[in-house]
This record gives structure tokens, C-alpha cells and sequence, in this order.
């Protein structure tokens, strides 16, 4: 069984935070009766606070998969960060859909979601939960805070240390924000706790913060690969500024891929080897895979959810697929396939020279007449609860899986990189060369390298989808690329209809949830809502 950072959660719970709205969905009720100054009096908590905001990605709460919520009202296997960040990123887009009924679940990919989304509010209270966490943890380990409480030395600058790593969380939780809300409310450690309606930021605004908090963190934290696995390090900060000036156009109107290009190359500079096999970046024992920079982390034992990577091996599982065998689980909740848009994307599908095409075809229609019926578009195998050698994961019941999810991975960089030099006129013999050796290992050899002349933008895009698909990228990069709402590109049930359609471009920003905009009469609801 392998050992984690976010293993041992015992003072998880113990201090209560402020959250953003006043409705009843985001009341929180902390299960013991503990103080901040009990736990940050003593030094050894410390490690043990930051890891519960760390957790927060992953879990929903005290007790796993369910019970003793922090966020009080809905499913909580439903309603967990990654579960709903990667929904919102991916079942509006071509490389996912789910056969589920659920209330709400099917707006996502019909593209007609409103501000009573049980799915967009479920994110939207988990993104100020983490960020409502990272702000405590922040406001009480400033220096006055550490000096006050005789905490010197040595253990001050690690302090330091997890107060620069809670203040990554804290950007990345508003990056996410800033991507799929545009203006929200802002909250920081200089909000004193308790009662109020937090001022809205406008998008341009909460850029300039995030670009700022990560700039100044980026020296604070410790160089790539030297911190403990699954915690922040500096080419984590990178990996985020490059993707906040890669899609800066979008969030401000104003283009910065000359930055996005030079901190994505800070990253390919630093060392991260590629891992030998695409498969092993998503099976159970991925954290002693190579190149995954930031992963959210998951163990069966210790970690356990019905949202996280254990949804994304179960909800794929149906139709004649074997999920003990092929991949070390109990079972499949048959629910998640995707396009043949997205299919496309690989040469022969069905028998592909290219490694990275993981569909499982047997029983099931290239096309989707109906969405509900499994049987109706491939599925994808990628994530499995499986080890490289063939082991199954550490839970005995296969339930829940031990697989992270690579939040960031050097392959990004890569094709950051060679997105941002060729719109900035970057060195694109190195952009071409760093495509081609992702392509060579999708390929086992050189047949499938491009010239510089097959480097495209559209390429760029569709080699983004071959290699980080589902891993809740694609919402984002079509929206770059002018591609998500409107005619220029249709797939399969785009709109809700079998054929696609364009759908209006107020669609590339969720709205502000009803309960927030009714508890706050500080927030105006984004255009279209």
C-alpha cells in the first residue's frame, strides 16, 4: 500500500471557517469544539491544518466517502471539487458525455444550464470552502501571528513554507473561478471571519490578484521535485501562470503569450523526465509515475470518495467491460462515453498506431442516437484502479481507487509551449521537437512526427486533445480557440440535439448560482442568466 501525503487527516475538522454565501447550502458546521488558537498554539499541528486544505480537492468532509460534510446539503459524492470541476470542464464538450438523469446532469452537456444548476453551485461552494480554508490557514500564520506564539526558527520558515503553499491553493481555487464564473466574489485573509457580503471582483481584476499572489509565492516556495509528493513546488506556480497567460486574452482581452511561453518553458527547463508508457500516468500506482507535476491524491484506504478518480474509473465501466479484471474494481456505474468528434481526433480508432487512443469499442456504436443507453458511443479506459504490474488497488472491496489525478504534468507544458510560440513567434524548432516527443512515444517511434509545417493552431489544439483528454482541460482550450459556443465548431449533441448546434457565447461563463446572488446584494449575475 502506498504511503501519501494527505494520509493522516486528524485535526481535519477542527477549526471552523467563514464561507462566501449566507444560504443554507454552504452553512458549515464544524464537529468539534476546537479554537484556531488551541490548534496553531502548537507547531506540530501546522503540517496537519495544511493538509486538510490540500484534502479539500479530493474529499468532502470529516468522514469518508460520506458524513460529517464541511458543505452541508446535497450528495456529497456527487458535490466534491474534483468531481464537479472536471464535469464543468468536460460534459460541455465534445470529449465527454453521461447517460445519467440526474437533475441538472444533462444541461451540462445540452449546453442549457441556468443559475439553479445543482452542479454549478456545487462547484462554486467548494471553490469558496477552499478558498475560505486557505484564507484561515493564511491569516494565522503571519509572522506577528507565528512571533506571538514563540514559534522561531527552524519552524517558522517551515511555516513559511506552508503559508506560501496555502496561498498557491488559494490561486489556484481562484483561477478556477476566474475560468469558469468571470466576476465573482473575493474574499482574502484580511476579511475578518464571520457575517458579511463579500464585494464582487471584475475578471480583469482577479487576474492582476492571481498573477501578483503567484509571482510573489513563486520564491517562496521550493524548487521542482523537492517538496513531499502531491504538495506544491515552484513549477507548480509556473504550470498556473502559464495557463493564466495562456488563456489572458480570454480573461482580460489583452494577449500574454510571450509570458505563457516563458514560464511553460521554466518548466520544461526543470528536468521532468516523461514517463516511458501513457498508460501508467492513470493507473493505481501513478505516484511514482514521471512528469506529473501537481496531482490531486487519492488512496483507497485513506481517501475515500464517490467523486475524485474514484468516479472517472467506475462511470466509464459498462456493457461487456470486466471491471475486476481489466480494472480493479467492483464494478461500472455505466455512464460516461464519448463523441465521435472526438473519436476522430485518432487515426483508426479501432486499431490506432497512436498509444494514447484508449477506447473500448466492443458492444458499442461510434455514434450516440440516444445518450441514455451505454451502448451508444465508445467509451474511454484511461483511468484504472489497476498498478503498472498488474496489481489491483489497496481497497478491499475495489470501491475506491488509489489512482491521483494529474492535475499538472510536464506533457502540458510541452504543448503550452508550443501553442504560446507559435501565436507569439516563439523558437518553433523547439516547439515542434516538443510535440514530437510526446508523439513518439504515442507512436513507439518516429512515424508519427509532424514537420514544422503541419504546426498548427488547430493542430496544436487537436494534439491537446489526444494527449490530455479528460483531465479537465477541453472547456477551456475551445473557448480559447473561439471554438465552444459557436458554428465553427459542432459535435454530436452540442446543444442538446443529436446533430449539434451552436449555442449562444454567453455559455463560455457559468452564472453566479441563484442562492449567491439572492444572499448577496453585492453580486450581479453574468450576462445571459
Amino acid at each position: 500500500m502506498k504511503t501519501k501525503y494527505i494520509a493522516s487527516l486528524l485535526l481535519s475538522g477542527l477549526i471552523g471557517f467563514s464561507a462566501v454565501s449566507c444560504t443554507d447550502d454552504l452553512d458549515q458546521t464544524p464537529p468539534y469544539e476546537v479554537t484556531s488558537a488551541t490548534v496553531y498554539n502548537d507547531f506540530n499541528n501546522y503540517k496537519q491544518v495544511l493538509a486538510k486544505v490540500y484534502a479539500g480537492l479530493a474529499l468532502t468532509g470529516q468522514q469518508g466517502p460520506a458524513g460529517n460534510p464541511d458543505i452541508t446539503g446535497g450528495d456529497e459524492g456527487f458535490s466534491s471539487y474534483l468531481r464537479q470541476y472536471w464535469q464543468l470542464q468536460e460534459l460541455p464538450t465534445d470529449e465527454a458525455v453521461i447517460g445519467w438523469g440526474d437533475a441538472g446532469l444533462p444541461d451540462l452537456h445540452d449546453m442549457d444550464w441556468t443559475p439553479n444548476n445543482q452542479f454549478v453551485t456545487a462547484l462554486f461552494a467548494r471553490i469558496y470552502y477552499q478558498i475560505s480554508l486557505s484564507n484561515e490557514f493564511i491569516r494565522e500564520t503571519s509572522d506577528d501571528k507565528l512571533s506571538g506564539r514563540g514559534i522561531s526558527g527552524a519552524n517558522a520558515e517551515t511555516a513559511r513554507l506552508f503559508r506560501a503553499e496555502a496561498r498557491f491553493l488559494r490561486a489556484l481555487s481562484y483561477y478556477h473561478a476566474l475560468d469558469l464564473y468571470g466576476n465573482v466574489p473575493f474574499i482574502d485573509e484580511t476579511n475578518t471571519v464571520g457575517a458579511f457580503f463579500p464585494e464582487q471582483i471584475q475578471r480583469a481584476d482577479l487576474f492582476d490578484y492571481i498573477e501578483a499572489e503567484l509571482l510573489d509565492v513563486e520564491n517562496l516556495l521550493v524548487d521542482p521535485m523537492q517538496n513531499e509528493y502531491a504538495r506544491a513546488d515552484k513549477a507548480a506556480a509556473w504550470m498556473l501562470l502559464a495557463k493564466l497567460y495562456l488563456n489572458a486574452e480570454v480573461y482580460t482581452g489583452e494577449n500574454r503569450y510571450a509570458d505563457a511561453m516563458t514560464y511553460a518553458k521554466k518548466v520544461v527547463d526543470a528536468g521532468y523526465p516523461l514517463e516511458e508508457d501513457y498508460d501508467d500516468l492513470f493507473l493505481a500506482d501513478n505516484h511514482t509515475a514521471k512528469g506529473i507535476i501537481f496531482p490531486i491524491a487519492f488512496d483507497g484506504l485513506r481517501t475515500q470518495t464517490f467523486g475524485g478518480t474514484t468516479y472517472l474509473v467506475h462511470a466509464p465501466i459498462g456493457g461487456s467491460m470486466r471491471p475486476v479484471e481489466d480494472f480493479g474494481v467492483n464494478g461500472g456505474w455505466a455512464g460516461l462515453r464519448t463523441t465521435s468528434a472526438f473519436v476522430e481526433l485518432f487515426p483508426d480508432p479501432t486499431n490506432s498506431p497512436d498509444d494514447r487512443a484508449n477506447f473500448y469499442t466492443d458492444g458499442q456504436s461510434l455514434e450516440i442516437n440516444e445518450i441514455g443507453p451505454f451502448s451508444n458511443g465508445y467509451a474511454i479506459v484511461k483511468y484504472k484502479n489497476l498498478t503498472s504490474t498488474g496489481q489491483k488497488g489497496s481497497h478491499p472491496g475495489m470501491e475506491f481507487v488509489d489512482t491521483d489525478f494529474p492535475l499538472f504534468r510536464v506533457e502540458d507544458a510541452y504543448l503550452m509551449y508550443a501553442e504560446a510560440a507559435l501565436r507569439a513567434g516563439g523558437d518553433l524548432g523547439l516547439a515542434v521537437e516538443l510535440v514530437n516527443r510526446l508523439r513518439r512515444r504515442a507512436y513507439g517511434d518516429d512515424s508519427g512526427n509532424i514537420t514544422p509545417g503541419q504546426l498548427t493552431l488547430q493542430f496544436i489544439l487537436d494534439e491537446r486533445g489526444r494527449e490530455l483528454y479528460w483531465e479537465a482541460h477541453r472547456r477551456t482550450d475551445l473557448i480559447r480557440y473561439g471554438q465552444f459556443t459557436g458554428s465553427q465548431y459542432v459535435w454530436p449533441w452540442k446543444g442538446g440535439v443529436a446533430e449539434g448546434r451552436a449555442v449562444g457565447d454567453f455559455r463560455t461563463i457559468y452564472p453566479i448560482p441563484t442562492p449567491d446572488i439572492i444572499s448577496n446584494p453585492n453580486l450581479v449575475q453574468n450576462p445571459g442568466y
